[in-house]
């Protein structure tokens, strides 16, 4: 009588993302003359907008949040807090996305996206692997600061370090969560992100999709969709309450929002890793905007 080897849901899933990263789409050919150290500014950059972006989710948690706050006082109803909540920190994403720095490096903020990018061939291994440890970080480095700063408001806990946990619903409905809100999050970032009508408008979908996330599916997950995010403040505060799902469901999610795309536009529909590629500033990847200046130049 044979065994059957049984796989968790845990184990399918890490399966699944694998297949997914078997190899990316379109291979880069991008051969930069530079060498990584060159690539520290945009490396720095996208350490600073995640350190800046845990900063204003701690004190904005702590606004709305903790019991002294007069806005807490002010405000009674949890939904309404979350909402407001949900827009200070998508007025966050906005504002990193349109800033300089944003378009000095694409405004990532996310290992996931870069390793998502990297999938579909736009992103150097070189430069992904830094981008990510840049993430980490910085994310880190943001959440430390706001320790030292907000010190027993941040501790307190109906703060609790602008932790990101399951809710109520569990462990599995918390990873389906993640999955779900990181597969909308990447399709909204290529379609507009790809698309000449739209393009300028990419950090105001994601913004918006951000703002709609924190208000409603925040109760379940934490609403996450970034390791280094939840990693940041884990590390922080010293507490691990399922971390393994902040990392499989934004990576099975955008992976496969990637796959989907790709399969449907083919891979030469992604133009570009930036999200913002306005301005002036260099572009590190696999660039069709500076393959066409290029073009142009030369006729």
């Amino acid at each position: 009588m044979t065994s059957q080897t049984q796989c968790t849901p845990a184990e399918a899933v890490r399966l699944f993302a694998a297949q997914l990263l078997r190899e990316p789409v379109a291979p880069s050919r991008f051969a930069s003359k530079e060498s990584t150290s060159a690539h520290w500014p945009e490396y720095l950059t996208e350490a600073t907008c995640l350190g800046l972006f845990m900063l204003s989710a701690c004190v904005f948690t702590v606004i709305l949040q903790h019991p002294a706050s007069p806005v807490r006082a002010a405000i009674s109803n949890d939904s309404l807090r979350r909402f407001l909540t949900g827009i200070a920190m998508g007025l966050t994403a906005i504002s990193l996305i349109y800033s300089r720095l944003g378009k000095r490096s694409g405004a990532h903020i996310n290992p996931v996206i870069t390793l998502t990018y990297y999938r579909l061939g736009k992103v150097e291994a070189r430069d992904a692997l830094a981008y990510a440890g840049a993430h980490f970080a910085g994310g880190t480095l943001g959440a430390a600061v706001a320790f030292l700063a907000l010190r027993a408001e941040l501790v307190h806990p109906n703060v609790n370090f602008a932790a990101t946990h399951p809710g109520m619903s569990g462990v599995l409905i918390a990873l389906v969560a993640e999955i779900a809100i990181s597969f909308v999050m990447m399709t909204a970032v290529l379609h507009f992100s790809n698309s000449p009508k739209l393009a300028r408008y990419t950090g105001v979908a994601a913004g918006i999709l951000v703002m709609l996330f924190i208000t409603f599916e925040a109760p379940i997950s934490g609403m996450s969709m970034n390791p280094a995010r939840t990693f940041a403040s884990d590390f922080v505060g010293m507490q691990w309450s399922a971390i393994w799902i902040y990392f499989v469901g934004p990576l099975v999610g955008m992976l496969s929002a990637a796959e989907l795309y790709v399969r449907m536009r083919g891979p030469n529909a992604v133009i570009c890793a930036k999200l913002d590629h306005s301005g002036t500033a260099r572009c590190l990847f696999r660039c069709g905007y500076m393959a066409n200046q290029g073009r142009a130049q030369r006729t």
